[in-house]
C-alpha cells in the first residue's frame, strides 16, 4: 500500500505541475517542456532513466520504463498528458494556474484533466523506489505533450517515431475513468473506459458568386453553408450500439433492477435516470456544429464561406457517418477531415478489467465498477497504432456535490486532497498486480 510520503507527495505533485502553465492553444502555441522537466525529475529520482523527447522545440515528451519481475509478461503503458486547455482567469474564483491548496481542495487548470493523474503516477514511481517494490510486468510510463490538439507532438509522434519504447506493451491505462459517479439516488457508480469514439472533426467549404449586398444572389455561399449546417446540426442520428456500449446499458439495468431492453434504447435510457448520462452520448454518432467563418464586409456578398464541425462515430460506423455527411452537405458544400482518428474498442471481460475493478472496489467496496465508452478521445487513439489497447483508467473518490464531469475544460477546475489520496491507493494496488 502507498505510504504516508505517497499521499503527500502526490497533493504537492498535482499543484506544483498546475503551476506551470502549459495552455495548448492549438496550432502549435504551447510549450509542455517544464512540466516534462518537473516530471523526468521527479521519476530520475526514483531510480529510474527517462528519455526527454521532442517533434518540435519545446513540446515535450518523457518515457520511462520500469522493469517488471515476469520477462514473459506482456508490458503495461501507463500514460497522461502534460498540456491543458485555455482558462480565462476572469471567469475563475482563483487564479487558474495558481495550484492553490485550500479546504482540503487542489485547485487550477489541469486539477482534473489530468495533472492529477500525472501526479498519482509520479507518487506511486517514487514509493516503489523507497520500498523497493517491482511490479509482475515492465511498466512503460509516458507523460506527453499536445493531447489536447491533435497529438501530433506528442502520442501521435511518439507512436510514428519512437515505436521501440514501447516494445511488448499491449495494453495501456490513460485519463477519464474509474471516478466516482453519484446517481442522486445514493449509489456510487465507477466507469471504467473501455472504448472510445472516433474523432472527425469536419471543415465545410460552400462556394458561390460573389457580389453586391444589395443584389439579388441564388448561389450566396452563405446562404448554402447555413443550410448545410443547419441540416447536419438538426440530424438524428439512428442508435448504433457497440459491445461497450451494450455490456454497460445490461450492467446498470442489473444494477437498478430493470430489464436491459435493448430494443428500445432510448426506453431504456428514461429508465437509468441519471445515470444514463454514462452512456446517452455514446449510442449513436454525432456531428456538432461548432465554427463558422464568412465574409469580410457587411455589404459584399462573399465567395467562400467555412464551418467546422466536431463530429464523432462509433466503432464500425465511419463508414456510416461518411456517407450521411456526403447528404447532409449537399451538392453545393464540399467536407473534408480537419482532424480524424480512430474509434476504440477494448474487451470488458479481459483479465486487465477484472484487475482495475478490484483494485477500485479494495477502497470503494460500497462502490459499484461498470464500463463505459468515452464521448471524447484520449492519447489511446495513438498509441492504439501500436496494438496497445487501451482502458480510461485515473481513479478519484469524489463528492456528490463535484461534478467531475463538468469540470473538465471548465471554470473553477479543481480536486479534493481525499480523492487525490484514493487514486494513489487504488493505482498503486492495481499497478502491483497487472
Amino acid at each position: 500500500m502507498a505510504d504516508q510520503q505517497a499521499l503527500d507527495e502526490v497533493v504537492e505533485y498535482t499543484s506544483g505541475l498546475i503551476r506551470i502553465d502549459t495552455t495548448n492553444r492549438g496550432g502549435g502555441d504551447c510549450r509542455e517542456r517544464p512540466a516534462a522537466e518537473y516530471a523526468a525529475e521527479r521519476l530520475a529520482g526514483a531510480g529510474l532513466e527517462p528519455l526527454l523527447l521532442e517533434r518540435t522545440p519545446g513540446r515535450t515528451n518523457v518515457v520511462a520504463r520500469i522493469e517488471g519481475t515476469d520477462p514473459s509478461a506482456d508490458a503495461l503503458l501507463v500514460h497522461g498528458h502534460l498540456d491543458v486547455v485555455p482558462a480565462e482567469a476572469a471567469d475563475w474564483s482563483v487564479h487558474p494556474f495558481s495550484g492553490e491548496i485550500r479546504d482540503g481542495v487542489v485547485w487550477g487548470r489541469g486539477a482534473v484533466d489530468m495533472k492529477n493523474m500525472d501526479a498519482m503516477i509520479l507518487a506511486v514511481v517514487r514509493s516503489w523506489a523507497r520500498e523497493g517494490v517491482r511490479p509482475r510486468r515492465d511498466l512503460v510510463i509516458a507523460f506527453t505533450a499536445d493531447e489536447e490538439a491533435s497529438a501530433e507532438d506528442g502520442s501521435g509522434f511518439l507512436a510514428d517515431r519512437h515505436p521501440e519504447l514501447f516494445e511488448g506493451c499491449t495494453e495501456g491505462i490513460g485519463e477519464s475513468g474509474a471516478f466516482t459517479f453519484h446517481d442522486g439516488a445514493g449509489r456510487q457508480l465507477y466507469p471504467i473506459a473501455a472504448g472510445e469514439r472516433g474523432t472527425g472533426w469536419l471543415k465545410l467549404t460552400a462556394r458561390g458568386r460573389a457580389g453586391h449586398g444589395s443584389k439579388v444572389n441564388r448561389e450566396n455561399a452563405v446562404t448554402r453553408l447555413a443550410a448545410a449546417v443547419t441540416r447536419i446540426g438538426e440530424h438524428e442520428w439512428p442508435l448504433r450500439l457497440t459491445p461497450t456500449v451494450r455490456a454497460a446499458l445490461t450492467e446498470l439495468a442489473a444494477l437498478y433492477g430493470i430489464e436491459a431492453d435493448l430494443t428500445d434504447v432510448d426506453r431504456l435510457l428514461e429508465k437509468l435516470g441519471p445515470a444514463a448520462k454514462l452512456v446517452e452520448a455514446t449510442v449513436r454518432n454525432s456531428a456538432n456544429p461548432t465554427m463558422l467563418d464568412a465574409g469580410y464586409k457587411l455589404n459584399v456578398v462573399p465567395g467562400e464561406a467555412v464551418a467546422h464541425i466536431d463530429g464523432r462515430y462509433l466503432a464500425g460506423a465511419e463508414e456510416e457517418f461518411r456517407t450521411t455527411l456526403d447528404e447532409l452537405t449537399g451538392p453545393d458544400v464540399t467536407w473534408e477531415f480537419a482532424h480524424q482518428e480512430v474509434a476504440l474498442q477494448a474487451p470488458v471481460d479481459s483479465a486487465l478489467f477484472a484487475r482495475m475493478r478490484a483494485a477500485v472496489e479494495e477502497f470503494a467496496p460500497e462502490g459499484h465498477v461498470v464500463p463505459y465508452c468515452m464521448s471524447g478521445g484520449t492519447d489511446a487513439k495513438q498509441f492504439s497504432r501500436l496494438g496497445i489497447t487501451g482502458y480510461g483508467f485515473a481513479p478519484l473518490k469524489l463528492p456528490d456535490d463535484l461534478d467531475y464531469q463538468a469540470l473538465f475544460h471548465g471554470v473553477d477546475e479543481r480536486v479534493p486532497v481525499e480523492a487525490l489520496h484514493f487514486g494513489v491507493q487504488v493505482l498503486d494496488r492495481f499497478l502491483r498486480t497487472a
